[in-house]
């Protein structure tokens, strides 16, 4: 297993998911124009919500990264967290962030 090329690919990740977190942030953090029509509004508060959730869903992601990492430095990455086996190389090559085997999982 390449843990480098892992580590690197975490940390782009880790980058991009920080950004569009940020970008989320700032735009929720804008003063809502609430002089709009009831249309203008609704779409705004709309918005609110899916930046919400997209920042969100880079936090619990960015979580997942931070304990990827950490088992890398550990010596523990690829090997599943409830039963000890080895996490398959597919697995982890399409969730390089998966803590658990598929049968734990």
């Amino acid at each position: 297993m390449d843990t480098e090329a892992i580590k690197r690919r975490l940390l782009t990740r880790r980058d991009e998911l920080r950004s569009r977190e940020a970008h989320a942030n700032a735009g929720l953090r804008q003063q809502p124009n609430l002089c709009g029509d009831y249309g203008d509004v609704s779409n705004r508060t709309e918005e609110d919500g899916l930046l919400s959730a997209l920042s969100l869903t880079a936090d619990a992601e960015l979580k997942r990264i931070e304990r990827a990492l950490q088992r890398l430095r550990l010596g523990h990455y690829g090997t599943c967290a409830v039963c000890g086996d080895e996490i398959g190389p597919e697995r982890l090559n399409a969730v390089p962030y998966a803590d658990r085997c598929v049968s734990c999982a």
